[in-house]
């Protein structure tokens, strides 16, 4: 893990290790940055399609146990009306899909984040405290193919702007 004191500084160190052949890494910083998540090659995820899923099979859900209880479960011949009356199923049908398709991106967020996760890593780095107040930190994951202990921290401290490499223990 590197430390640098500007915004500029590390973006410059994602974009250099990024070139470099660097894929797992990740960046900290105490505000967001601009820039900062496609210099470390942050890919897309796949939360919509999660969030869509869920949102289908809570619409799914919810006009099919209507229907099965109108028409299967329960048949009630209201004023001639068909059985299978689906204006009526569309308040249900919608207010389960809202909710399924909103419980779906609360727990995809948390699941794809690999949240809660009350430790992490760098926390056993002294200097790491910094990240929420005034520096930056670039980090390189262990299980990268490219990670060489000993070229790695020679990578790092070559960086323009780099105050400090750190390695971090489990």
């Amino acid at each position: 893990m590197a430390e640098f004191g500007t915004p500029d500084q590390l973006i410059q160190a994602a974009e250099r290790a990024y070139e470099a052949g660097y894929r797992r890494m990740d960046a900290y910083s105490p505000f967001p940055i601009e820039g900062l998540a496609e210099a470390i090659g942050f890919q897309r995820n796949r939360l919509p399609l999660v969030v869509l899923m869920g949102g289908l099979a809570g619409c799914s859900g919810g006009f099919f146990m209507q229907w099965f209880a109108s028409v299967i479960h329960y048949p009630l011949n209201i004023g001639g009306r068909p059985l299978n009356s689906w204006p009526a199923f569309i308040p249900i049908t919608f207010e389960l899909t809202v909710l399924c398709a909103a419980l779906s991106a609360v727990l995809g967020m948390l699941a794809m984040n690999g949240l809660p996760k009350p430790y992490h890593p760098v926390f056993n780095v002294a200097r790491f405290e910094l990240a929420s107040t005034d520096k930056f930190f670039l980090s390189i994951e262990a299980r990268d193919k490219k990670f060489d202990l000993k070229a790695t921290e020679k990578f790092l401290q070559s960086l323009e702007g780099s105050l400090g490499v750190f390695e971090v223990e489990r």
